[in-house]
């Protein structure tokens, strides 16, 4: 009996068309018809390209399965005209380079055959996204477990083609634009969210609900409001080549254009639109940047301004020298103590075993004494040869530039080396100072390999008030995978040298604070993490408060840097309580990221200035 109803049940189960395109394409990354050839594939041709064409066919009820495909073949193409509805004979395949493990695959159509032109000059209507569909605003995969969401530490714990779930569109960015794979969408009042790259592609947001909008319309990384996890901004795409040989326009943050229609695809670890052909500028933002308003106060030794500025490979004959000097002269209007990072050795990249950079700082004083009446000194510990990171040959290093007129090294300790660790000792007024000033923090330590060591002064006024700075610049980004790719969460290498740099650097901080829990501490620089991965933050932010909440900086607007789809802050400063309880200020001054091109800014990184009472 039970063997009868089974027969029954599969006789009258309704026949599968696996040559329907979201048959093919299904409700999940990869397609079931995987590596099988099927008859009867129909569609119309949307858009065509030099390797192949795209294919629209009848659509579904349920949202998840797309009704585009790529269908691949530099030979079939010549065959079809965009608009003709077709019929053919291919093949299911599932495409990722062999070297690139952290793409996701893309679903497309193999060796066409037997492609019959049913019928030609048909118009098909692309989705209007923002109006048919809207992208969500948060999370970019369910597989961004953990409290940090995509930031999460661990990464890669998961990939997206093994669990390869019903893809969920309304809630995750990457299901998203995964359902859309291979269809034709428009992208109304497209908003550039940063300058294109060296291949002119650039990310797009589009006219419809954001979450992180700034005031120059990029999108910053922010926390959720309700939820406290870290927003991955996914209701963005990137704009590729377009199909028709034209060229993309050169763009820059806030620059607006005209409405785009293209195919999305999959491609390099980022999903794509890729325009039938080049959108052109509308209208482009104010590109004169205001200086800071915060300013030295010259008679008041209590008063001490600061800047932080990443100059990017700066040798003696770099030629944004005098660029970087117009910035903090008349950007920064001079603060009395200067954080730089990426200062190179006198011999630059040229590797010849230079490491001392006094004639790169010098070069800079005078180039800064040109354009104002300021003559700064500096101070910097040389690293040991090729030990540091950074450019090869470069050996760069954090330094210090300051107003001898305004402050000075506390004197009694000798300057420390490349290899001499600093230490908190305590002087005859039972209070912290140091025994290198200044002097590296644990240079030794395994952590600090090919990565810049912090460098720690004592500083104090004319009027006895003393501080303690940091500058730092911790492991780059480099070896991270895409925000969009199989691993989830992303990779984010090296967080976890980076965790161990921060708390290595809160380990020395607690040493004076243990002696004095009423110590001015001041900590900049290039940390090479977004203050959302608190998980790395967590040793600091025990101990010091992050001077953009103190100063009551909004948080759309804490940023020093674009990359991809994101406004993002790199750089951050962090005070001590006394410092934060008697009030600060900080302002993040945007002269590179506001640039109108690429080619225009003078480092990757925005400086940013600030204030604080020492008394």
């Amino acid at each position: 009996m039970l063997l009868s109803a089974l027969c029954f049940l599969t006789v009258l189960a309704p026949s599968v068309t696996p040559a329907l395109i979201t048959d093919i394409q299904g409700i999940s990354y990869r397609s079931s018809y995987v590596g099988q050839t099927l008859d009867g594939i129909s569609g119309v041709v949307t858009a065509k390209g030099s390797s192949g064409f795209y294919l629209l066919g009848a659509p579904s009820a349920d949202i998840r399965a797309s009704n585009g495909i790529y269908v691949f073949s530099s030979s079939a193409v010549r065959n079809v005209e965009v608009g003709d509805n077709i019929s053919f004979t291919g093949k299911v395949s599932e495409y990722r380079p062999s070297s690139s493990p952290n793409y996701l695959y893309l679903t497309e159509i193999t060796s066409p055959s037997n492609i019959t032109v049913v019928s030609s000059g048909n118009t098909p209507a692309p989705v209007v996204l923002g109006v048919d569909r809207s992208p969500p605003t948060q999370y970019m995969s369910a597989l961004d477990v953990g409290s940090d969401g995509w930031l999460s530490v661990p990464n890669n714990v998961s990939r997206v083609t093994t669990a390869d779930g019903p893809l969920q569109p309304d809630l995750y960015g990457m299901d998203f634009w995964e359902s859309l794979d291979g269809q034709l969408v428009t992208i109304p009042s497209p908003v550039a969210l940063n300058f294109e790259n060296s291949y002119g592609e650039f990310w797009v947001r589009g006219n419809w609900a954001v979450t992180g909008l700034n005031e120059r319309g990029g999108l910053t990384i922010t926390i959720g409001c309700e939820d406290n996890i870290p927003d991955a901004n996914p209701e963005v795409v990137i704009i590729g080549d377009p199909l028709d040989g034209t060229t993309n326009p050169t763009v820059a943050v806030g620059v607006q254009l005209n409405n785009i229609t293209g195919v999305v695809t999959y491609a390099f670890g980022f999903y794509y639109v890729l325009p039938l052909t080049a959108p052109t500028v509308l209208s482009a933002p104010d590109y004169d940047v205001s200086p800071t308003t915060i300013t030295s106060v010259p008679g008041d030794s209590c008063v001490v301004t600061f800047g932080d500025y990443n100059v990017e490979n700066m040798a003696p004959t770099s030629d944004h020298i005098p660029a970087v000097a117009e910035h903090i002269a008349n950007y920064l209007h001079l603060p009395d103590i200067m954080f730089l990072q990426e200062i190179q050795d006198n011999s630059g990249p040229t590797d010849d075993g230079t490491v001392d950079a006094n004639i790169t700082l010098s070069t800079l004083v005078a180039a800064i004494a040109s354009v104002s009446e300021l003559t700064y000194d500096f101070i910097e510990i040389a690293p040991q040869d090729g030990q540091d990171g950074g450019q090869p040959g470069g050996n760069i290093r954090v330094a210090y530039l300051y107003n001898s007129a305004k402050l000075s090294l506390v004197s009694g300790a000798s300057v420390g080396s490349a290899t001499d660790k600093v230490n908190v000792t305590i002087d005859a007024s039972g209070l912290p100072t140091l025994n290198y000033n200044p002097g590296r923090i644990d240079p030794a330590n395994s952590v600090w390999e090919s990565t810049r060591k912090p460098l720690v002064a004592e500083w104090q006024t004319t009027s006895g008030a003393k501080l303690f700075t940091v500058d730092v610049h911790m492991s780059s980004k480099g070896g991270s995978s895409s925000t969009q790719g199989d691993a989830r969460p992303p990779v984010n290498s090296p967080v976890q040298t980076r965790t161990g740099q921060v708390e290595v650097l809160s380990s020395f901080i607690q040493t004076i604070l243990d002696v004095d829990p009423d110590a001015n501490v001041l900590v900049a620089g290039d940390f090479n993490e977004y203050a959302q991965t608190r998980s790395v933050f967590a040793s600091i932010t025990e101990l010091l408060q992050e001077i953009d909440e103190v100063a009551g900086i909004a948080p759309v607007e804490r940023y020093t840097y674009v990359y991809d789809q994101n406004t993002q802050q790199l750089d951050h400063i962090f005070i001590s309580d006394a410092l934060a309880l008697r009030g600060v200020e900080a302002e993040h001054i945007h002269v590179n990221n506001w640039s109108p091109s690429y080619d225009d800014r003078i480092s990757d990184h925005d400086p940013t200035v600030g204030k604080v009472l020492l008394c």
